[in-house]
């Protein structure tokens, strides 16, 4: 039989990229999207018509926090796996606007975790971030590291997710795994994500601001790779420990994992990856770090290999060309 995937955020730059590859191996797919204007719309609007190119896929749109709405869709569809990539995104952004991230982030995902109660998938995925790590600078971070000291609004409410997450799993046996994501990028990304920000800047002649003067660190995560590791991760249902290193909880059916390229690239070598794909110079204009940020970021893979084996890692260069050419050609520039 078919089996059935109800995501969230399907709109988005993870969640359209993650429905494409369901598609195209024979999922049924059921998206919702509340559309925000967090950043340009009419971007999302183009993933799903592209989404809906297939008989497979039907969309949604509306507010995860809407009181109801998510769990009536789950006991209609009833999906073999959720994968809830719904999110206020954004740490410069959580500073400003903090009650959107209340609002789509904790209760949005309290209505998910209600919805998942009333009619029990196989497997529940939640997305989290590599931002809850905050203050520890043990690297690289592994899951059983601690993470008590985030430094932004958004990475809180990412973590107390994962700690809602546990308790449904614990109190309901809902089987869950929690991903920690480590700066995605790569072809429809966001608009007010680095590489997007650069590459628009250095094509219009303008500088490109460089925070901390350039000495940061990132891991940067091509999209195509990140979601190859959703995708195996949602057949290994966290049931049996697989090393001291695995972060199973001892009284629920509940991880998190790293999902990362495991080989943090510094900053201007990002830069310099943009740049030979434009065949331009960047102006930089080079800051201070900006609150709530960290200097560096590295997954531990350690885990998500034992779980699912290797992944493939993209190289920083072919995965910027990649963007590179997409942004020319739905820009046409």
């Amino acid at each position: 039989m078919t089996r059935k995937a109800f995501v969230t955020g399907s709109a988005g730059f993870i969640g359209f990229h993650l429905c494409q590859r369901l598609l195209a191996e024979g999922w049924q797919v059921l998206g919702l999207d509340g559309m925000s204007d967090y950043y340009d719309v009419t971007l999302k609007q183009r993933r799903h018509q592209m989404l809906l190119q297939s008989q497979a896929f039907r969309a949604v749109e509306g507010l995860l926090e809407t009181p109801g709405l998510v769990r009536g869709l789950v006991e209609e569809f009833r999906p073999d796996v959720i994968v809830h990539l719904a999110a206020q995104a954004g740490v410069r952004y959580s500073i400003d606007a903090p009650r959107s991230y209340v609002d789509a982030n904790l209760i949005g995902t309290f209505e998910v975790l209600e919805a998942a109660r009333a009619v029990p998938p196989a497997h529940m995925l939640l997305a989290s971030t590599s931002s809850v790590f905050g203050a520890n600078a043990q690297m690289p971070y592994a899951e059983v590291h601690q993470a008590d000291h985030q430094m932004s609004f958004y990475a809180a409410t990412k973590k107390a997710t994962e700690a809602m997450a546990h308790s449904y799993a614990h109190l309901y046996t809902l089987p869950t795994t929690m991903f920690r994501f480590f700066t995605v990028y790569g072809p429809w990304g966001r608009p007010d994500m680095a590489l997007f920000k650069f590459v628009k800047a250095i094509l219009e002649g303008t500088p490109i601001d460089v925070y901390n003067h350039g000495d940061m660190r990132r891991d940067f995560t091509y999209v195509d790779d990140l979601v190859t590791g959703i995708l195996r991760l949602i057949d290994a249902v966290p049931e049996e420990r697989v090393g001291d290193f695995d972060s199973l909880s001892p009284v629920a059916p509940w991880r998190v994992v790293n999902i990362g390229n495991g080989a943090p690239v510094p900053l201007l070598a990002f830069i310099a990856a943009i740049e030979a794909a434009l065949g331009r110079i960047a102006e930089k204009n080079m800051l201070p770090m900006q609150p709530g940020d960290v200097p560096a970021t590295w997954a531990d893979a350690t885990l998500i290999e034992a779980l699912i084996g290797p992944l493939p890692r993209t190289e920083i260069g072919a995965g910027v060309q990649r963007f590179v050419d997409w942004y020319r050609d739905y820009y046409q520039v």
